[in-house]
């Protein structure tokens, strides 16, 4: 046995190592040091957000957004890496780059469907279209939203059942309590009433209603009073809107329509019910249709 090749070989070695090893050796270290930095950077970035921001769902979508970049550039870190790592050790890489570039592509077609709700998902979070608590309708379901993910979005609707909903599906977004929300009245009255005395009386009551410390919080401006609206079959339409705080417009509604039953009754206003009026002949007088239905059963 050739001695002279064991006796060469720790020489080898050490030639190597300082040739190769030591740039690999760098390499890992840069790696390492490269990860603890983008860990300390998105921990000290979530802590600012946690302080200064009160919100717990703009804290939620800033920590989801932080966690899928970091887990990108990690990626792009250790794929770096070891792309040079191998190019150190002499290893062609063009066959694994072949081999990568067709298996991602048969992964991004059986995969489609996941990609595009985590995409969707990162741009619903980055845009802030939607938050943990918003009321909102989306793939034809409403509901409370109690999650927002990458991949998924879940509501839990007025019965208590919970919907998932895939981000990829999302196409129009309807936030009912964005920023603020608003309650809209059409109040049908009689033909026969002054309608400027009903808007009126609307007003007050929408003004006592601000003024009731029970509700005085979870308005946000006054009673706007848009006007005659439609000539319905059967009443006059008036339309107005109270502006609320996000998700207080359905009580506040439900309150003010309450005082103006009890209002109107008082003032004598009517709020008519559907009905028609029948026509017996060009020279015949108009005729109440309950009457005419009425009088045969009376009779």
């Amino acid at each position: 046995m050739d001695t002279t090749m064991f006796e060469q070989l720790p020489t080898s070695i050490f030639n190597w190592f300082m040739a190769k090893g030591l740039v690999i050796l760098a390499i890992l270290v840069g790696m390492y040091v490269g990860f603890l930095i983008l860990q300390r950077l998105i921990k000290r970035l979530q802590s600012y957000i946690e302080g200064n921001f009160p919100d717990q769902a703009r804290i939620q979508r800033v920590q989801t957004l932080t966690n899928v970049f970091g887990d990108c550039v990690w990626v792009l870190i250790a794929g770096i890496g070891i792309m040079t790592i191998l190019s150190q050790l002499g290893i062609n890489l063009a066959p694994f780059l072949v081999a990568a570039g067709v298996g991602g592509i048969a992964i991004g077609f059986g995969a489609q469907s996941l990609v595009k709700d985590v995409i969707s998902g990162f741009f619903i979070l980055l845009e802030d279209q939607i938050r943990v608590g918003d009321v909102v309708t989306i793939a034809e379901v409403s509901g409370l939203v109690e999650d927002v993910g990458l991949r998924t979005m879940m509501l839990r609707d007025g019965s208590g059942n919970v919907h998932i909903v895939p981000n990829g599906t999302i196409t129009t977004v309807t936030n009912m309590t964005k920023d603020f929300s608003r309650y809209v009245f059409h109040i049908g009255v009689g033909y026969r009433e002054d309608v400027d005395h009903v808007m009126q009386v609307l007003k007050d009551i929408a003004s006592a209603l601000q003024q009731d410390p029970q509700f005085a919080a979870d308005i946000v401006e006054p009673l706007e009073m848009l006007g005659v609206d439609e000539f319905a079959e059967s009443a006059v339409v008036i339309k107005c809107y109270i502006t609320t705080k996000p998700r207080r417009q359905w009580g506040i509604g439900r309150e003010m329509n309450r005082r103006i039953k009890k209002t109107f009754d008082a003032h004598g206003i009517e709020m008519p019910f559907p009905h028609r009026t029948l026509y017996w002949g060009d020279k015949q007088q108009p005729q109440d249709n309950r009457k005419a239905v009425l009088e045969p059963i009376l009779s």
